[in-house]
């Protein structure tokens, strides 16, 4: 049995499996914004409480809709619904918060992760360059892409 969770400083170690050092260090910052109303960060546990899928909500980003953002699974469990089960939670926090629509961006090269958001009734809307720093043979260098804006209306 999995439950959906909020996400804490102390679940950083045990999330390597969603990127790299600049990842987390990215998730860790994003959990600072979490005290000023800015961010939620979910969690869905196994049975051990163990972080096996993950995930953000942005209320900044996209003013009038919940962005959700950096959504990862564990490579061994992924196509189990460990991901739906993250966006519905989502979903549901972001419409108690009297929002009416969720976003979010996909890479164009991702098709997997593209069809299961439609497959939750996500529709295009848009496209947005995005852009992270990453390492890259021990260098920081600038990923740039263009992604695939989905939006879902939650009413």
């Amino acid at each position: 049995m999995t439950v959906v969770d909020d996400l804490t400083a102390g679940d950083l170690d045990a999330i390597e499996w969603s990127g790299g050092p600049m990842h987390i260090e990215n998730v860790a910052m994003q959990l600072g914004r979490v005290a000023a109303g800015e961010v939620e960060y979910l969690v869905v546990r196994d049975d051990t409480g163990a972080p096996v899928s993950k995930g953000a909500i942005d209320y900044v980003h996209h003013p009038g809709a919940g962005w959700i953002m950096q959504l990862a699974t564990r490579a061994d469990l992924q196509g189990r619904g460990l991901c739906t089960q993250l966006m519905a939670e989502a979903e549901r926090r972001i419409a108690a918060r009297g929002l009416t629509e969720a976003k979010l961006g996909v890479e164009e090269d991702n098709p997997r992760a593209r069809a299961l958001y439609e497959r939750l009734g996500y529709v295009e809307c848009g496209s947005e360059p995005e852009s992270w720093d990453h390492l890259v043979d021990g260098k920081v260098e600038r990923y740039e892409t263009v992604c695939t804006v989905l939006r879902k209306p939650l009413r």
